[in-house]
C-alpha cells in the first residue's frame, strides 16, 4: 500500500511541475522518488532472495526424485551425458561430443557398467545405445554413431563361405547376379531411374599445366541438385582415350587433397581422362546440403545416381573410349566403386582401394545406409566385388584396418570366382602390410600399373631415368581453383535445390 500512495504522491508533483511548482515541490518529488526507489530495491531483492530459494528447493527436490531413481526398479538409470562427465573424471581422459548426441539418452545400469579399464567401460556404456569413441590420441575420444557392419574377422569369413555355397559354377553364379543387380536399384529408390535433367553440363575456364590440362565440371543429376568435379585430360588428344572415374574417401579435403591432385594429374600425363568428384554433402555440395546430411541414409542413393550420370556424360563424349572406363576410389569411394562396377557394366576396370572386407561394409550411411547387403536374401561388399568378374579388379589393401586379411580370405575367394570365367588373373591384390588407411604412393603406382597393363596408357611418359613414377610434375592447386560455383557460391544456380528436406521430396520413399 505504501508504494502505491507514493505512486500516488509522485504523480501529482510531476502534474504539478508540469504546471510551473516552485523548486521545494521538486526537492520534495526527489526525496519522494527517492525513498520509492529504495522501496522498490528491497522489494525486488525479497523477490529475488526468494527466486535463488525457489530455485535451490527445485533443485534439491529434483536431485532428491533423481536419487529416488537409482534403484533397480528404476535399473539406475543415468543421463549419458552425466555418465561421460563421470568418466571423464574417474580415468582423467576427454571424451568429445555434440550436444543432439547426448540429449534425452539415458543409461541403465550406469556404474555397474564401469570397470577398471577406460576402453572397455566406454565399449560397456556405449554400445546399447548403438554408440562407440574413436580413440584420437592418448587420452582422447571422440563419440560417434556405431558402425555396423564391423564383425569379427572369422565371422565376416564364415558368411561369405555361406554366401559362396549358393553357387558352384558360372551359370550358378551369373542366376545369383541376375538376382542381386535389379534388386540394388530397389533399394537405392532407383528403380526405375529419375528422369535425366536436359541442361548442359556447367564447365569452367581450362588451366594448362606440364602435359594436362584441367577443367571444373558440375553436371545436374536431378532437377536442381549437381555433382561436381575436376577433369584432368592430356594436352594432346590423339583418337579415343580412355576416363577414369576417381571419386574420393572421407579424407579432409577430398578431391582438393595433393595426393587427389596428383592421381588424377599422372593418369591424364599418362593419356587418359581422369573425373575427380564430390561425394554427396561433400565439397561444393555443401553449398546446398549439411555436413550432416552426408550421414542420411538418402546420400548412398544420391552418390549412386551421380555416378549413373556422370558415366552417362563422359560415355556420350567423342574422345571417350568407352572400352576402357574405370572407376577408382578409396576408403568410402572405394565402396562407392565395388557397388557402380556391380550395376553398371559400362565400366570395365575398377580398382577399390583400402575398402573392401567381408566384415565391414562401411561405416558411413554413404556406404550401407540403403538396404543394399539385404539384396538376394543377404550379401556382403566382397560378393559385391565378385559382380565385377570378368572385368579386371585391381584390391589394394594395408595392415592397419579392415582390409588388413584381405589376401587371407576374402582375396582367393575372389580368384574362385574369377575362375568361374577361366580369368582368375583378372583379379588382383597388391597388399601393404606396414601401411596405413590413405591413398599414398605406394597404392597410387598400384594403381598406375595394373592400369597401364589393362589401358595401355604410356607409363614411361612420367617415369624417370631409373624407371621410377616421378609424381613431381603434377601442380597442386588451391582449393579454390577447383570451384564451379565460385569461391563463396555466388555462381550456384537459381534453381538450386536447398536444404535436405527438399531432396527428400524428390524421393517420396525417404520421407516414410
Amino acid at each position: 500500500m505504501s508504494s502505491i500512495r507514493n505512486q500516488s504522491v509522485i504523480a501529482r508533483l510531476r502534474r504539478s511541475s508540469l504546471r510551473g511548482g516552485t523548486t521545494k515541490q521538486s526537492v520534495l518529488q526527489g526525496k519522494i522518488a527517492s525513498a520509492d526507489e529504495k522501496s522498490a530495491l528491497a522489494m525486488t531483492g525479497g523477490i529475488f532472495r526468494y527466486l535463488v530459494l525457489f530455485v535451490v528447493g527445485t533443485l534439491s527436490i529434483t536431485n532428491f526424485l533423481f536419487a529416488q531413481t537409482q534403484n533397480s526398479d528404476h535399473a539406475y538409470k543415468k543421463p549419458l551425458l552425466e555418465v561421460l562427465k563421470d568418466i571423464e573424471n574417474r580415468y582423467h581422459v576427454k571424451i568429445k561430443y555434440a550436444e543432439p548426441q547426448v540429449k534425452d539418452k539415458w543409461v541403465n545400469y550406469a556404474n555397474w557398467r564401469f570397470r577398471a579399464d577406460v576402453d572397455e567401460t566406454l565399449s560397456n556404456v556405449l554400445t546399447p545405445l548403438d554408440m562407440k569413441v574413436n580413440k584420437e590420441k592418448a587420452g582422447v575420444y571422440k563419440l560417434k554413431e556405431y558402425e555396423y557392419y564391423r564383425w569379427e574377422v572369422q565371422d565376416g569369413w564364415d558368411y561369405l563361405d555361406s554366401l559362396a555355397s549358393k553357387y558352384s559354377d558360372r551359370d550358378s553364379w551369373e542366376k545369383r547376379k541376375a538376382l542381386i543387380k535389379p534388386q540394388l536399384f530397389e533399394a537405392l529408390q532407383l528403380s526405375p531411374l529419375p528422369a535425366k535433367p536436359n541442361s548442359k553440363p556447367i564447365i569452367t575456364a581450362k588451366r594448362i599445366f606440364d602435359g594436362y590440362s584441367v577443367e571444373n565440371i558440375a553436371l545436374e543429376i536431378l532437377p536442381g541438385i549437381w555433382i561436381n568435379g575436376s577433369l584432368y585430360k592430356p594436352l594432346n588428344i590423339r583418337g579415343k582415350i580412355p576416363v577414369i572415374l576417381s571419386p574420393d574417401g572421407h579424407w579432409e579435403k577430398q578431391r582438393y587433397r595433393p595426393d587427389c591432385q596428383i592421381r588424377c594429374a599422372m593418369l591424364a600425363r599418362m593419356g587418359a581422362m581422369a573425373f575427380s568428384y564430390d561425394l554427396f554433402a561433400w565439397g561444393e555440395s555443401m553449398l546446398q546440403f549439411k555436413y550432416e546430411d552426408h550421414r542420411k541414409s538418402l546420400s548412398q542413393t544420391v552418390q549412386t545416381l551421380g555416378g549413373i550420370r556422370i558415366l552417362d556424360y563422359f560415355t556420350s563424349l567423342k574422345e571417350t573410349d568407352t572400352n576402357r572406363v574405370a572407376i577408382s576410389g578409396g576408403s568410402g569411394a572405394g565402396s562407392h566403386c565395388i557397388l557402380m562396377t556391380a550395376m553398371d557394366n559400362r565400366i570395365k576396370v575398377s580398382a577399390p582401394v583400402v575398402a573392401m572386407s567381408s566384415y565391414f561394409y562401411g561405416g558411413c550411411p554413404c556406404e550401407s545406409g540403403m538396404p543394399i547387403h539385404q539384396c538376394g536374401g543377404g550379401t556382403d561388399n566382397v560378393e559385391l566385388a565378385a559382380m565385377a568378374a570378368p572385368r579386371p579388379q585391381l584390391l589394394v589393401s594395408d595392415g592397419s584396418d579392415w582390409t588388413a586379411h584381405t589376401p587371407e580370405h576374402d582375396f582367393p575367394y575372389l580368384q574362385k570366382m574369377y575362375g568361374y570365367y577361366g580369368v582368375k588373373d583378372k583379379v588382383e591384390n597388391v597388399h601393404l602390410p606396414d601401411e596405413k588407411h590413405d591413398f599414398g604412393p605406394n597404392k597410387r603406382i598400384a594403381l598406375y600399373d595394373f592400369l597401364v597393363k589393362h589401358f595401355k596408357l604410356n607409363g614411361n611418359s612420367v617415369k624417370d631415368k631409373a624407371g621410377k613414377y616421378d609424381e613431381s610434375k603434377a601442380t597442386i592447386e588451391k582449393e579454390n581453383a577447383m570451384y564451379v560455383f565460385g569461391d563463396k557460391g555466388e555462381k550456384l544456380p537459381k534453381n538450386a535445390v536447398m536444404g535436405f528436406e527438399n531432396l527428400q521430396k524428390l524421393f517420396p520413399k525417404s520421407q516414410n
